[in-house]
């Protein structure tokens, strides 16, 4: 009884949040089970409650517990006054899969029909079956005549068929937040520690951008309609699947047997984010990208998908095209990843009995092919997906070589993991993080630190450590050339091969199935010319991409009717051929802040070579030194191996097409160009900074973030040496340990601590503000990826560029002219000493005592 009352306890202080109870533990399920078999059950009907829709479902530890007993049940081994044998097989099929799938194969041959009958209707309507696919085959091949049924009902997907079709007219109530939403706002990054707790979290949903919006949410919702997410441009930035998990959680439905969890709900946007609309699809939520100018809130709409029509009062008020036309398919099976797992059954069981493909589901539109050849980035992707390359609109199914999870997204991936009822990767590689958190970790980010590592690598996943760093500076060095990842985070952005970033969910069916699903983007090539000029730096190449873009019409700042090439498209990168990899993801890295789906960066043989003999090196000491898994390592070494010692790299064809070509002569960039606040795109030079009457003044200088490397800690470094304590308070955050061991050693940490720096630990320190911040309301210059409202710290006003020029706001007090900024850069980094400080961690090329030291 004491379960029943703690829980009854917890269910009352949760309700005192507005949120339902936290879902059993393990070892309050083993408790609850035990209360169960009593007879008669104590408070029965609340036991019975918990026990059903309390427990998660997939291969948790607690569903473990569920469905042994339940197994029990059905074999006679137990018994419970509340749930007969027949009622169990209809419990294990609530389940999803993992755990209760083999129980429900074995009673296909119990003795008592009732029993196998029951566990034959649940094992029909179950996906997540796996290899126990082959038993089901192997008793219907001994002649178990619901066997064949199970088999037969998968091959005629009665799964698909069982579910209601997207409906053809949708009342909805508006809930509109004008201008651009990014996904900070959907899910702040100070309230991360939540996000695994869905309903918790999404009582953060909007604080930071609106006021009292849970509120006027509850108040909307009295018109008696679900509500519509509606806005100018939608889910830019990261976090996702967390932003999609709020939203589902105030406007979608509850989903039978599964606590905490949400389904369904709708998102139109003028403009979507690629990844934000993605992971919609996979959740099952309606995406739809239409003119928003005539919806308000408040205002009660009729979507109406399969015509592409919105109405208020009986009017047309916009129109679209529902895209991908394999949408009312998706959200009929609750999401594109079931559809996806669904599919796949179906065709197994359709081979097994000897049956055609058929035409069950609807198929991919397939643009026709105008015989013209294919770009870098559709080559890597046809070649990780059979074919010679995937024109744009062409939907393909890539293998996924290399998969990366970090802290903050980490609990969500595992608990996807977990409902895709996966106990092994798929993925040839995929690596944990802890960067995120690891600086000033709350008890939360301790208890993932604790338990996170040993389910990853129990998958054969590789597992950093608290304060080995950013998990693309680690990230990268484990890519393949030429090849095809994913992750979840908005910036894994390889610099050799191609990154389709994603929302946990898809990063966690990407792990287990070694693939991903992808309808193929176009293309917007940037092409440098020109020499870079005197005191410019590649972080200014990365603020000439918009810069030029705005110039040429592609881009435009202001967020109503806003214009992005980018959006969605596939940015790819040729004229800096001879960059390090490095150098490379300074650019690829920043294709985020573009909204661009992927980005490539075509480089020479030569710096590939290098940097993955230097990454061979550092595999082997990982090893050395216990990291685990051991075995996933050392065949990632080995094909790195294999690759230098054949290297090919792939190269666009001449005639391959894009959405748009932007020409960036860096000759004429002779200045700085900055990101202004608080907008990635909002881009200008220091001289236009001072014509437009922007505030120059700064509070606070932040050098770090996965934009960084240790060459450009050297170059601050440098600018500072020699001048004291700095104007402004000043933050410097290496990306990895061995980055800061290697600043130490040079005696770059001295030039730091005489300039009244806060040194920070490895990691992401200010560039997510989800641990420490900068002082409210402060004026910020930074080296970090992107400066949406309130990331830094609440109220931040923040200016991003580079390393070199954030030395100089540090000594100034704020932005310099250009003419300052040259006559400083040029006084104090000499052309004779730019080899020594834009050198790179090439770990083949230190001593064995060295690379040790670095690593452990």
């Amino acid at each position: 009884m004491a379960l029943l009352e703690e829980y009854k306890a917890h269910t009352a202080e949760r309700a005192e949040l507005g949120v339902p109870p936290l879902v059993l533990t393990a070892d309050q399920t083993a408790e609850l089970v035990e209360l169960l078999k009593a007879s008669p059950v104590a408070d029965a009907a609340y036991a019975i409650e918990l026990f059903e829709t309390k427990i998660p479902a997939g291969v948790d530890d607690a569903a473990y517990i569920k469905a042994a007993f339940l197994n029990d049940i059905v074999k006679g081994d137990a018994t419970c006054t509340e749930i007969d044998a027949v009622r169990a097989t209809e419990l294990l099929g609530t389940m999803l899969g993992g755990f209760n799938v083999a129980p429900l194969v074995d009673a296909l041959s119990s003795s008592d029909a009732a029993i196998a009958e029951s566990a034959a209707t649940q094992l029909k309507n179950t996906l997540l079956v796996y290899d126990s696919f082959n038993d089901v085959k192997a008793l219907m091949d001994g002649g178990n005549a619901l066997a064949k049924e199970v088999v037969e009902s998968w091959a005629n997907a009665e799964w698909f068929y069982n579910k209601p079709e997207m409906k053809k007219e949708i009342t909805l109530t508006v809930y509109k937040i004008p201008g651009e939403t990014n996904t900070d706002d959907l899910s702040p990054a100070s309230e991360a520690f939540t996000r695994a707790d869905v309903p918790l979290h999404a009582n953060s949903f909007l604080i930071n951008r609106m006021d009292n919006p849970l509120d006027t949410m509850k108040e909307l919702k009295s018109k008696g309609n679900p509500l519509v997410y509606v806005g100018d441009v939608v889910g830019t930035g990261s976090s996702r699947k967390s932003g999609i998990n709020s939203l589902q959680w105030h406007m979608g439905e509850d989903i039978p047997y599964i606590p905490g969890k949400r389904t369904g709900g709708v998102v139109i946007g003028d403009i979507i984010a690629p990844i934000f609309f993605n992971t919609a699809e996979d959740g099952g939520c309606i995406p739809i990208q239409a003119p928003t100018a005539n919806l308000n809130t408040g205002d009660v709409i009729t979507l109406k998908p399969f015509d592409g029509v919105i109405e208020c009062d009986g009017k047309v008020v916009s129109e679209f095209t529902i895209e991908p036309n394999t949408l009312p398919d998706e959200m009929r099976a609750g999401g594109r990843v079931p559809l996806i797992i669904g599919k796949g059954l179906t065709a197994k069981a359709r081979e097994a009995l000897g049956m055609d493909a058929g035409d069950i589901f609807m198929t991919p539109d397939v643009p026709a092919d105008n015989g013209k050849g294919f770009t870098l980035a559709q080559k890597m992707v046809g070649k990780a997906a059979g074919m010679d390359g995937v024109k744009p609109g062409v939907y393909s199914e890539p293998v996924c070589t290399t998969v990366g999870s970090q802290d903050t997204t980490g609990a969500m991936t595992r608990d996807e993991v977990k409902d895709l009822a996966a106990l092994n990767f798929g993925a040839d590689f995929v690596l944990q993080s802890f960067c995120h958190t690891s600086a000033y970790p709350k008890p939360a980010d301790i208890k993932l630190q604790h338990t996170l590592p040993e389910f990853m690598t129990d998958r054969k996943g590789f597992t950093l450590r608290p304060g080995d760093g950013v998990i693309h500076s680690w990230l990268n060095r484990m890519c393949m050339p030429d090849t095809v990842g994913t992750g979840a985070d908005s910036h894994t952005r390889f610099p050799i091969g191609i990154s389709f970033p994603a929302g946990s969910g898809l990063v966690a069916f990407a792990a287990v199935t070694g693939m991903m699903p992808l309808t193929m983007p176009e293309s917007v090539l940037v092409k440098f010319k020109g020499e870079m000029q005197p005191g410019i730096t590649l972080r200014d190449m990365v603020n000439a991409i918009p810069h030029q873009a705005i110039k040429d019409g592609l881009l435009t700042v202001e967020k109503a009717g806003k214009k992005n090439i980018f959006a969605g498209r596939i940015l790819e990168i040729e004229g800096l051929e001879d960059l390090k990899a490095e150098q490379a993801f300074e650019l690829s890295d920043a294709s985020a802040e573009r909204s661009a789906a992927a980005c490539t960066v075509k480089l020479n043989k030569e710096p590939v070579i290098e940097y993955l003999e230097s990454n061979v090196a550092l595999i082997e000491e990982l090893i050395a030194q216990g990291y685990e898994d051991k075995a996933t390592l050392e065949r990632r070494a080995q094909k790195m191996r294999d690759w230098i010692a054949n290297p090919v790299l792939m190269e666009a064809d001449a005639d391959a097409e894009y959405a748009a070509v932007i020409e960036i002569d860096m000759s004429e960039i002779t200045e700085p160009i900055v990101a202004c606040p608080n907008d990635p795109d909002d881009v200008k030079t220091l001289t236009e900074v001072a014509e437009a009457g922007l505030r120059v003044e700064m509070d606070e200088v932040f050098i770090g973030s996965c934009m960084t490397n240790i060459g450009l800690f050297r170059a601050n470094a440098e600018v500072l040496r020699g001048e004291g304590p700095v104007e402004t308070k000043l933050w410097v955050c290496p990306p990895t340990k061995m980055d800061e061991k290697t600043l130490q050693e040079e005696g770059y940490y001295s030039v730091f601590g005489m300039a009244g720096a806060r040194i920070e630990p490895p990691g992401c320190s200010l560039c997510m503000g989800n641990q420490a911040a900068v002082k409210q309301n402060a004026w910020v210059f930074s080296t970090s990826t992107r400066n949406f409202d309130n990331r830094l710290g609440k109220g931040s006003q923040v200016y991003l560029g580079s390393a070199e020029l954030a030395a100089v706001v540090a000594l100034k007090g704020r932005l310099p002219s250009a003419a300052e900024y040259a006559e400083i850069v040029a006084d104090k980094i000499k052309p004779e000493m730019t080899d020594d400080i834009y050198k790179y961690l090439n770990f083949n090329k230190v001593s064995k005592e060295e690379l040790e030291a670095m690593v452990e």
